[in-house]
C-alpha cells in the first residue's frame, strides 16, 4: 500500500504532462467529433488548400483558455488533429505564459529579443518553446503587433500546413 501511494505521489505531475498539449482537454490526436463535443459552437470545413498537413480545419473565435478570450483553429488529417493554434491579445501573453508553464512545464527554450532596424520603431520578439516527444507547443508574440499566438503540432506539421500541392 505504501509503494503505491508513493507511486502515485509521484506521478501525479506527470499526468498532466502525459495529457499533453491541448485546449480546453482537446489534444492532438483527438477527432473532429471530440472538437465538437467540447465546443459545439465550432465550424468545420474541408481546407481551401491541399496540403499533406490537413485536410480540414475548424475554427472558433470565442474560446476561454488561461483566463482570456481566444481564437482558436484546430487542422485535421483523417479525423485526426495534427496541430492547432490558439490567438489572442497581446496585453494577455504574460498570463497566457504563466499559465502555460504551469499546465505543460519548464520550456525548452524561452527568449526576448530587442530588434532595431534603421528609421523604424524597436520591438520586442518573445519565444517560448515546449516539446514533448514529437510533439511542439511554441508561444510567440511581437511587442508592436495586436495579436500573440500559441501554435501546437506535430513533427512536420509546421513545414507542411500551407506548402501548396
Amino acid at each position: 500500500m505504501k509503494r503505491f501511494v508513493l507511486l502515485l505521489v509521484i506521478s501525479m505531475p506527470l499526468l498532466s504532462i502525459g495529457a499533453g498539449f491541448d485546449v480546453k482537454g482537446v489534444s492532438l490526436g483527438d477527432s473532429e467529433m471530440a472538437i465538437k463535443k467540447v465546443l459545439p459552437g465550432i465550424r468545420c470545413k474541408p481546407l481551401e488548400w491541399k496540403s499533406d498537413a490537413a485536410d480540414r480545419r475548424c475554427d472558433d473565435a470565442q474560446v476561454p483558455f488561461a483566463g482570456v478570450e481566444t481564437r482558436v483553429t484546430f487542422y485535421l488529417k483523417a479525423d485526426s488533429i495534427r496541430g492547432f493554434d490558439v490567438r489572442f491579445e497581446m496585453s494577455s501573453v504574460d498570463k497566457v505564459a504563466d499559465y502555460l508553464r504551469g499546465r505543460y512545464g519548464k520550456p525548452v527554450s524561452e527568449a526576448r529579443e530587442k530588434i532595431i532596424r534603421k528609421n523604424k520603431e524597436e520591438r520586442e520578439v518573445f519565444k517560448i518553446l515546449w516539446e514533448q516527444g514529437t510533439n511542439t507547443a511554441r508561444l510567440s508574440a511581437i511587442s508592436t503587433g495586436k495579436r500573440a499566438s500559441l501554435s501546437v503540432s506535430r513533427q512536420g506539421f509546421e513545414e507542411e500546413i500551407y506548402r501548396i500541392k
